[in-house]
């Protein structure tokens, strides 16, 4: 296809050229182009299709990157990526030493914020417009957040602040979800220019100033406005929070969008824009299933995504499927079973369960605080709760872990999924530290399960431990062809096996880099343990090793500073052990996207270079 108006833009100023009445044009041959470049490469793909034209209008009327734009999460963010000069990075998305799937203050400066992870938008832009204003500086800052990351915690938080501070901060509330249709038409794109124009503002204010003469008087017009606007619009919670609220507007409409966002441009304090957007928009398929084109591998935009029709019995499940089985079928079992996720019901495998169970089935959103908490208060009361929760997002409840659940010692299951690298989410995702984070807290028991068979019977184990536990897993798949058995049997905590035996080196292999140990091992004729249990450690298999063997080695996909490595090397001291230790693991640096086999390559985790490795730490003792 060719795309002559998207070809004539390298940067927002080209945009800002244009005539209005070509911008419709371009927002068709943006859609159709990205809808192309993502059918290659993989990416999110609903939720960018649904923010087409409010980027299109954002940095039509604001002047970029003079003006903040600030994304949430960022998932959305493609067509600002093609709007910014990164047209052609479009087709090395997500790839090794190609652009990121999400906004990076590296990459353009046009991103201005590097995000990921959800509602962290309104509080940086809170800073970016403080810091404006303090500096006497005449810009504008934009943060722009959907329904869904409004839903945490941190968003309110923002929202608190702003609304008593006095600074240009503009909010835009993409809502792709709520159903809102009522006030989206021709009345309210009226009311929305309306209430956004000078001259409304001019007079509350000029009125405000009269009244405020006569405190009741002040008050009973305040009142008086609030319900005007309240006929039409539901955005009282927004004015409470202190934000002059307009809409909801057709996010999809741009002549609503420009002169609302025009208008809104040249108001001072904070403002609030809701506007209603359909993910998938402009791609049939996705809008009739925007979870299933949420995120995408390569696919044919005129069959679509091909989802097979002989589900679970179609090949090796991944963990994610080993988990949601295990979790229907341990609730089958044991009615105080309760299952919680924050968000994430498809990505955690809980979609089975939540049909399945629906009244111990708990979506919290994005709150994963609240997830972890909510689970200690089940815990108290004698229930089972089974926390299904990203590596990364756990980070975001490290206090709530340890201070609502382990300093009590409650029985909460943490399914712990993308543990290790994730590959083209790249750094904000990759699983890295989940172990290091982990195994300093007292009372946790800490599970990593080698393939898909283990994982089942590690699950059981730390749900049938009368304390906090937690099991660690990675996206996708093990190298084993290790299906698990339909039963509910489990393992005994702590203790670890002995999966090779060799001479003078013992691998220590903790989770799902055993195959690659077991290739080192097959090279150097080394032993090889899996270790299974990071916390509490098999001391006596590591005792025993450190006896009959001249040199250890700890392989982990987990950072290598505080990891399974470091626990080793405790547990050694503790044993009086002097036998020498060779950490491998993640680097002390963010690990960028790529493809899992690749990025395990070259960050020598694979086979032969965990084999390299040994061979060339072996030769600074000859």
């Amino acid at each position: 296809m060719s795309y002559p108006l998207l070809e004539s833009i390298t940067d927002p100023a080209d945009l800002r050229r244009l005539p209005r009445e070509q911008l419709p044009a371009l927002a068709e041959e943006l859609r159709a182009f990205l809808l192309e470049s993502v059918a290659r490469t993989g990416g999110h793909l609903s939720s960018n299709l649904g923010t087409i034209e409010l980027t299109i209008a954002l940095h039509y009327v604001f002047n970029t990157p003079e003006d903040r734009l600030v994304w949430d999460v960022g998932h959305q963010t493609y067509a600002h990526k093609i709007l910014t000069g990164r047209r052609a990075g479009m087709a090395r998305l997500r790839m090794k030493d190609g652009i990121s799937g999400f906004p990076r203050r590296s990459e353009s400066p046009y991103d201005t914020f590097g995000v990921g992870h959800s509602s962290t938008s309104i509080s940086a832009a809170l800073g970016m417009a403080v810091a404006a204003r303090d500096k006497g500086e005449d810009r504008r800052v934009v943060a722009v957040i959907g329904d869904g990351a409004m839903s945490a915690g941190q968003a309110f938080e923002a929202l608190n602040n702003a609304g008593v501070i006095d600074a240009n901060l503009l909010v835009v509330l993409n809502d792709n979800d709520m159903s809102i249709s009522p006030p989206v038409g021709a009345l309210n794109k009226y009311l929305a220019r309306l209430l956004s124009g000078r001259t409304f503002n001019a007079a509350r204010k000029a009125g405000e100033k009269v009244l405020a003469m006569a405190p009741p008087l002040l008050e009973l017009a305040k009142r008086a406005e609030e319900h005007v606007k309240g006929m039409f619009v539901p955005g009282t919670l927004f004015e409470e929070f202190g934000f002059n609220y307009i809409g909801p507007i057709d996010g999809h409409d741009l002549d609503s969008l420009l002169p609302t966002l025009e208008n809104l441009r040249q108001l001072k304090g904070p403002q609030f824009l809701h506007i209603v957007t359909r993910k998938g928009q402009g791609y049939k398929l996705a809008e009739a299933d925007p979870v299933l084109y949420h995120g995408v591998s390569k696919f044919d935009t005129s069959n679509g995504i091909q989802v097979s029709a002989g589900g679970k019995g179609t090949g090796k499940p991944t963990f994610t499927q080993v988990f949601g089985d295990w979790l229907c079928d341990t609730a089958a079992a044991d009615e105080r079973l309760v299952g919680i996720t924050p968000a994430m019901c498809e990505g955690s495998g809980m979609t089975r369960f939540a049909a399945a169970f629906p009244q111990r089935y708990h979506d919290v959103g994005i709150a994963e605080q609240h997830a972890v908490t909510f689970a200690a208060g089940l815990a108290c009361e004698g229930m089972k709760p089974v926390v299904a929760i990203y590596s990364t997002f756990l980070q975001r409840a490290y206090d709530q872990l340890i201070h609502d659940v382990a300093l009590q010692d409650l029985d909460v299951t943490f399914a712990i999924d993308r543990g290790g690298l994730v590959g083209a989410d790249g750094a904000t995702h990759q699983g890295a530290f989940d172990l290091s984070y982990l195994t300093c807290i007292p009372n946790l028991v800490v599970l990593a399960p080698a393939d898909e068979a283990e994982c089942r019977r590690m699950l059981t184990a730390a749900y049938h431990h009368p304390g906090p536990a937690a099991v660690r897993y990675p996206r996708g798949g093990s190298a084993f062809a290790a299906s698990p058995a339909p039963s509910l049997d489990s393992l005994k905590i702590g203790k670890g096996e002995i999966r090779r035996r060799g001479r003078r080196i013992a691998i220590l292999s903790f989770g799902t880099l055993l195959a690659a140990a077991l290739e080192a091992g097959e090279a150097l004729d080394a032993t090889v343990a899996n270790m299974r249990c990071l916390k509490p450690l098999d001391a006596d298999l590591l005792g025993q090793l450190a006896q009959t063997h001249d040199l250890l080695v700890s392989v982990e996909e987990n950072a290598i500073i505080g990891g399974a490595g470091s626990e080793v090397a405790r547990v050694l001291e503790g044993l009086g052990s002097a036998k020498p230790l060779l950490r491998l693991g993640l680097p002390d640096r963010f690990v960028e996207h790529g493809e899992q086999a690749q990025l395990l390559a070259e960050l020598g985790l694979n086979g032969p270079a965990i084999s390299a490795r040994i061979k060339q730490f072996e030769s600074t003792f000859t």
